[in-house]
């Protein structure tokens, strides 16, 4: 039984989630709470195995809140952030704070949670089973933060546009990503892609943040953008990303495609395409996610002798996607998160 507690200012809210929640067996409410500072207090006393936070509430809002709970009782926590701008820079700034996953819901406590249902019980459920450990190590602010010295590119290597990177990511992806971009030199001589299942608005706030603590140039994605070294493009939440050729460079398409294995983003056909263009000359990388998007991908990649990557279960918050490239036998190199730039880099130095 999975022992919830749920914090939100809204008493409509918290009935919405208890509902939600008694209508499953393996799901107990153990208590509400109706801002942070309540929340900080019954998750000491309570020790709940979960909680769902709202982001806005007074006398503590749910960063505060969060901050204090991974650093005194670090607990699995979803955030519940709202479909607007300050909502995503704050839900980024929770997820570097530990915070599992997230949930976006439509402004308004009229909307309720009507359609989101399913997606606050999946991810629940995983949240669970995450990496707790991993999550409570604390990541810099922005103000903070020092970029770690990069891995050096061979300089008879600079300029290539033969090559590319492609990284695939789902839960524990944003704090992932910082370690991994944040590492990589700028002048790496190839161009980087990124899917990140993520909603319309959030995988803009994600790269702007890189884009801000990188030697890189980290940017949304948008379509016919052209690869080239030194570039990351960040699929947008609510669309599929590939790389095509057009004439002498090579492109990244956007579209919506129905949903693959229920998300758009998919890792998978972002893969697939970089195999079919690159061959040998891709770079294929799985972090940290539940499920199991991107095992196709990265077997598409070694299949055509490229060369794959995948987050060691010591540091992945959640190891489902991973795990699953790992099953298939098609990764080339396992690496705990703190050495996955350095593998990235050795790869393209070859």
């Amino acid at each position: 039984m999975i022992k919830v507690l749920i914090v939100d200012d809204s008493a409509f809210m918290r009935k919405l989630l208890s509902d939600l929640f008694a209508a499953e067996p393996d799901f107990e409410v153990i208590d509400t709470a109706r801002n942070g500072r309540e929340a900080v207090d019954k998750t000491k006393r309570l020790k709940p195995h979960l909680i769902t936070m709202d982001v806005e509430m007074p006398i503590m809002d749910g960063i505060k809140a969060l901050e204090l709970i991974m650093k005194e009782e670090p607990t699995p926590v979803v955030m519940v952030s709202s479909l607007t701008r300050a909502g995503a820079d704050a839900t980024l700034r929770a997820l570097e704070l530990g915070a599992v996953d997230f949930v976006a819901k439509a402004a308004g406590p009229i909307a309720g949670i009507a359609g989101i249902s399913a997606e606050i019980l999946e991810k629940c459920r995983g949240a669970v089973k995450a990496n707790v450990a991993q999550l409570a190590k604390r990541q810099p602010s922005a103000t903070t933060f020092v970029k770690p010295p990069p891995v050096q590119v061979a300089s008879s290597y600079l300029g290539s546009d033969e090559q590319i990177i492609a990284i695939g990511t789902s839960t524990g992806g944003p704090r992932a990503l910082q370690e991994v971009i944040t590492r990589l030199p700028g002048n790496l001589p190839c161009g980087v892609v990124i899917v990140q299942h993520m909603p319309p608005g959030f995988t803009k706030s994600l790269s702007e943040r890189l884009n801000s603590l990188s030697s890189l140039t980290v940017k949304e994605a948008e379509h016919n953008d052209v690869i080239r070294p030194g570039l990351v493009l960040i699929a947008p939440g609510d669309y599929h990303m590939t790389v095509e050729r057009e004439a002498n460079r090579k492109v990244v398409r956007l579209s919506q495609q129905p949903p693959i294995g229920g998300h758009r983003p998919a890792v998978d056909p972002m893969m697939e395409s970089v195999a079919n263009l690159y061959g040998s000359r891709a770079v294929g990388v799985i972090l940290t996610g539940m499920g199991h998007d991107g095992a196709k991908g990265i077997q598409a990649i070694k299949g055509r002798n490229g060369y794959t990557i995948a987050e060691d279960q010591s540091t992945a918050v959640v190891f489902g996607m991973p795990k699953s490239a790992i099953e298939l036998g098609v990764v080339d190199k396992v690496a705990p998160l703190s050495a996955i730039a350095g593998e990235i880099v050795r790869s393209v130095n070859k």
